[in-house]
């Protein structure tokens, strides 16, 4: 039968280390033989291989082969690797290239060999391949006989001779022939017969030396040499002491027993064997010789092994005066030889037979230091089988245990598989044993652990549900006084805070164990330092059901799991390296006692010192309790719901010296409720010194104008320009001091030397980049309060996130490095829920954010917002330039032709004003070719991707169809979807439907090619880029969104550049509303 296996797959299968070996076994001839049988669905090889020290193995393989051309290598192996082990491989590889002698499963085939065997046995010839023809004359005799001047009186040598076989029967003359040369080509061996190579190859292996200077004696040695020797037997050529001795067979195995017997001077054990035999000889056990018969056998004893029976053997005479004493030893100590005492002793002995065994297992401790330095006490069972009340303590194997009681001797029969079967059930609860030893050879079985806590979980385990199991089956338990594994549970936890100087606060957190409260802070702390990855912490709390951390020496406290968790995850925002004080308390900031609000809130968790800060937390949490404020006198605006809780939320945090982010939807009125605040601030008298807002470049003069017209009671200074350095003597003197991003940088010298009351970023995510000169220029101001405004506090990652908290108070989301791995990524990149809830309500209650839906029920249908933005640098120069020109063109024009006259002259010059104001590159003049700065643009391009952020869909108007392209190009660039209407859009329905669709977020639009005849109910926001002379076609363009059929608020943007055309337009559309 033919295999498909490869050596690939047999170094698959055994590894490369074992093939390597097998390898060198099968070069070396060291596998015996090799059969194949077929009897089952696999192909089973089966062999016997021979170990490097004189043992042979046996192995077992099953091949399974596969349509696809792919096969599986199953073996077992009886050496103690067990399982695709060397002697596998070398199988494998005998197999591959010499192929097995097949086993036939015929039964017929098997019939007809077993009659054939029977008739050359009748014939008196050896049933082996001997009968055969040969046509070789040559033989190899193999000669047994004993060496006395050997140290080794039981050893038996074997000599190897090549003789003749002559016409007339017997041999010629011997020669050496050693059996190194059974398997070396370049000698002449053609006459040695298939059962002589393999004889070879277990000798010369058991001899494990390789020389060309051979002998041809051998001693047979273990288990190679017995199944050499019955090879040898069985070939019919096997003499004793002489070639011309009758030929050796092998005959049926002996009883060896032995008996004391009087020598006169003492008693000497004398070896019985029944017939009587001419010569013993020892391998691995005892053989016999019987040249009566011709026979060699093996010698058997019903409980001694071979070492044991040639220590009697070797029993010298015992002298009368040492008869009782061996007497005792033999009865008391060796019960396992079986052997009757030389006298009687005053003993009764009590036979214990036919008794299935109870198991016992007694709880202890046991100390294996041995006076070294390290402590290796172990918690133990000490397994013990229960005869009758007569206790066995050693493992299976001994057939007989005696226990010695007074001046009895129990003799107990040990029922050997069913104390197995106790010892495998302690194996299969995860018990091993100690290893016995010649001191103690008691079996004590303990939890293998790499750590105190793994052992201890393993015995909180085994005493809670493993001993009551045991107990149902009949086991029997005992529990020392030196076990000292105990296990409690306790309801009640105490946490204490206690304020110290500064408003830092120390925290303990404990239980009462027996009395005596024991804290758990640096147990906790210990675990969380020797996890380095929390969330491996948490997946291995919830893998089970309960944590035990020990309180003292062996006393473990019992938590379940699902109790421990919140406080965990908050140690583990707390945790820094080193956080406990000496008496093992964790110091806290007043900011980071915010971070204790699951356990200030825990119901199974009982504070003392905590009441104020746990009445503060509820009000943090969801805002009850907050007290509401009364919107300053002089304050020109009425504030909705939201509006003035936004309102009461910036107080609160003034009031316990906390700092926020007011996130709320574009348009919902940040810059109105923030103005609130500092007006309070101001007329309460706590406004001592100014406050800051730093604004993007665009929004700088929209603060100025929405200060003057909702608060005109507070001061403004704006900082901008090249000659804003004569301002700065006079920023004290205002309540308000508003400057941009991009001066920050420069500014910071002077700005940096004020304290100031308030500090307000607006956009705040101008911050987001920690590492950035403007982002290290705003941590380095100086005041109390702060204030981040952001629709989109997180634009890309939550690094921006902690740029604005590290920027309100500095430490309460740790550092950078401490934040991206407690929470940006697993957040990020392991998509981890619960750190995402745990960071949220960690910054809920200084994160206030609302969306236009959820105050939806308060918005008007149609909110309009003037944003003002100022012409900078080359294009304000530019405006002015024109300006300039055009002023004295027009005057011209009308002194010489009169003002009735002059209107296409007027009407050119406040078109180019109004392009300069849009983009100078609508302008088409010389000097607008090199002026690339636009402020309008750069205010639109702020707003839109913070209003798609919000989800909202956008219509853009704009009178000039070039600047619609100009926007066009911006949007692209940015990947923003859009649709574009003008009076040049052939498709215009599918303009219009991609925009109503969803395909599209913005719809940029020219005046009069949308003005009428549009139903673009999908929109809720209108930004009109510049404003109309007439407000009534701006309202006919903006109720292309605000018509029936809306069912969404409108917020309509007017884009406005201060000091210039565009404000004298808005001001004269609002005497026109006035006039209508």
């Amino acid at each position: 039968m033919a295999f498909s296996f490869k050596p690939g797959d047999i170094k698959r299968t055994c590894g490369h280390q074992a093939y390597q070996r097998g390898m060198n076994y099968w070069k070396s001839d060291k596998v015996i033989d090799v059969q194949l049988t077929d009897e089952s669905a696999t192909q089973q090889i089966i062999s016997r291989v021979a170990g490097s020290n004189g043992e042979v193995y046996d192995t077992q393989i099953e091949v399974l082969e596969y349509d696809d051309g792919d096969c599986e290598i199953i073996g077992e192996c009886s050496c103690p690797v067990q399982i695709d082990s060397k002697h596998i491989a070398a199988t494998l590889l005998q197999t591959l290239h010499s192929g097995p002698q097949a086993i036939s499963s015929n039964s017929d085939n098997q019939l007809e060999n077993w009659l054939d065997e029977l008739k050359k046995a009748s014939q008196g010839q050896p049933a082996t391949e001997e009968a055969e023809q040969d046509e070789s004359p040559y033989r190899l005799l193999y000669v047994l006989e004993s060496n006395p001047e050997r140290q080794d009186p039981y050893a038996i040598e074997i000599v190897t001779q090549k003789v003749r076989q002559l016409k007339k029967g017997g041999y010629g003359k011997p020669s050496a022939f050693p059996l190194e040369k059974a398997s070396e080509t370049f000698y002449a061996n053609d006459f040695l017969k298939p059962a002589d190579r393999d004889i070879a190859q277990l000798i010369t292996n058991a001899r494990n030396f390789y020389y060309y200077n051979y002998g041809n004696n051998y001693t047979l040695k273990r288990e190679m040499g017995e199944l050499a020797l019955q090879k040898m037997l069985l070939t019919g050529r096997c003499h004793w002491g002489d070639k011309d001795n009758p030929s050796l067979r092998l005959g049926t195995p002996r009883q060896i027993g032995f008996e004391w017997h009087n020598m006169g001077n003492g008693q000497q054990l004398e070896v019985q064997i029944a017939p009587p035999i001419s010569q013993i000889f020892r391998a691995e056990n005892f053989w016999y010789v019987d040249l009566e018969t011709q026979e060699v056998g093996a010698l058997d004893h019903p409980a001694l092994s071979g070492e044991q029976v040639e220590a009697l053997l070797n029993a010298p005479v015992i002298p009368e005066e040492n008869l009782e004493e061996v007497s005792r030893e033999l009865v008391l100590k060796l019960p396992e030889y079986q052997l009757e005492a030389p006298i009687a002793l005053d003993f009764e002995t009590i036979d214990v037979t036919d008794t299935e065994p109870t198991a016992v297992l007694k709880l202890h401790k046991i100390d294996l230091s041995s006076g070294s330095d390290h402590d290796l006490q172990f918690h133990c069972a000490r397994l013990e089988f229960d005869y009758q009340n007569v206790r066995v303590t050693t493992l299976p194997g001994q057939v007989i245990f005696q226990n010695i009681d007074g001046n009895k001797i129990y003799r107990v029969t040990r029922d050997s598989p069913a104390e197995k079967e106790i010892i495998e059930t302690l194996h299969s609860l995860g018990l091993g044993i100690v290893e016995p030893n010649a001191q103690d050879p008691r079996l004590d079985w303990f939890f293998a652990s790499e750590t105190r806590t793994e052992s201890a979980q393993n015995w909180d385990y085994f005493l809670e549900f493993e001993i009551p199991a045991l107990k149902e089956k009949g086991w029997k338990i005992e529990v020392d006084d030196s076990f000292a594994m105990r296990f409690e549970e306790s309801e009640e936890w105490l946490g204490e805070l206690e304020e110290g100087e500064n408003e830092w606060f120390s925290m303990s957190l404990g239980v009462e164990l027996d009395g005596e409260r024991v804290n758990l802070l640096p147990l906790l702390i210990n675990i969380l330092q020797e996890s380095n990855n929390p969330q491996s912490l948490r997946d291995h709390l919830q893998a089970q059901s309960a944590f035990l951390v020990e309180v003292r020496d062996n006393h473990w406290l019992k938590i379940p799991s699902e109790r421990l968790l919140p406080f965990f995850d908050t140690l583990v925002e707390l945790y820094d390296r080193d956080p406990l004080d000496d008496n093992g308390n964790i110091a806290l900031s007043k900011q980071q006692i915010l971070q204790l609000n699951d356990l200030l809130n825990n119901p199974k968790l009982t504070w003392r010192g905590a009441e104020e800060l746990i009445a503060l937390n509820k009000k943090l949490r969801d805002f009850s309790g907050i007290a509401n404020v009364d919107v300053s006198k002089g304050f020109n605006a009425e504030l909705r719901d939201y509006q003035q809780q936004g309102l009461n939320w910036l107080q609160f945090l003034r009031e316990y010296e906390f700092n926020g982010i007011l996130a709320d939807d574009m348009g919902l009125g940040k810059t109105i409720q923030t103005l609130a605040h500092l007006l309070i601030e101001k007329q309460s008298g706590r406004m001592k010194r100014p406050c800051l807002i730093i604004a993007p470049t665009s929004l700088a003069s929209n603060w100025r104008r929405e200060t003057e017209k909702f608060a005109p009671e507070l001061s403004v200074l704006v900082l901008h320009g090249k000659d804003r350095h004569y301002d700065f003597h006079r920023i004290q003197e205002h309540d308000l001091v508003i400057t941009t991003y991009p001066l920050i940088r420069r500014d910071r010298d002077v700005l940096n030397k004020i304290e100031f009351h308030m500090i307000v970023l607006d956009e705040a995510q101008y911050i987001k980049n920690p590492k950035s000169q403007t982002t290290q220029t705003v941590y380095e101001l100086k005041s109390k309060n702060r204030l981040c405004l952001s629709g989109t506090p997180v634009e890309n990652h939550l690094g921006e996130f902690w740029s604005m908290f590290h920027f309100l108070m500095p430490g309460y989301l740790g550092n950078l490095e401490r934040f991206n791995r407690i929470y940006r990524n697993p957040i990020e990149k392991q998509e981890d829920d619960i750190r995402r809830e745990q960071l949220s309500k960690r910054v809920a209650p200084f994160l206030l954010r609302r969306t236009k839906d959820e105050v939806a029920s308060e918005l008007p249908k149609k909110t309009e917002i003037i944003r003002t933005v100022s012409l900078q640098g080359q294009q304000r120069d530019l405006y002015e330039s024109i300006r300039l020109a055009m002023d004295q063109k027009v005057r011209a024009e009308i002194n010489k032709k009169g003002l009735a006259r002059s209107h296409i002259m007027i009407l050119d010059a406040l078109l180019k004003l109004r392009q300069a104001c849009c983009d100078p590159r609508l302008v088409s003049l010389p000097q607008a070719e090199q002026v690339t700065q636009s402020a309008k643009m750069e205010l639109l391009m702020e707003m839109v991707p913070e209003m798609i952020e919000e989800g909202r869909k956008i219509l853009i108007f704009s009178q000039f169809t070039k600047m619609l392209a100009l926007i066009e190009d911006e949007l692209i660039e940015r990947d923003i979807t859009y649709s574009k209407l003008t009076g040049q859009t052939r498709k215009r329905e599918e303009a219009i439907a991609q925009f109503q669709e969803g395909d599209a977020s913005v719809f940029l639009i020219s005046l009069k090619a949308g003005g009428v005849g549009l139903n673009l109910t999908a929109a809720d926001t209108v930004i009109h880029y510049d404003p109309w002379w007439n407000p009534a076609a701006e309202n006919q363009a903006t109720d292309r969104a605000h018509r029936i059929g809306q069912d969404k608020a409108v917020f309509v943007y007017k884009l406005i550049t201060e000091d210039t055309v565009e404000d004298r337009i808005l001001a004269m559309q609002e005497r026109k509303r006035a006039l209508a």
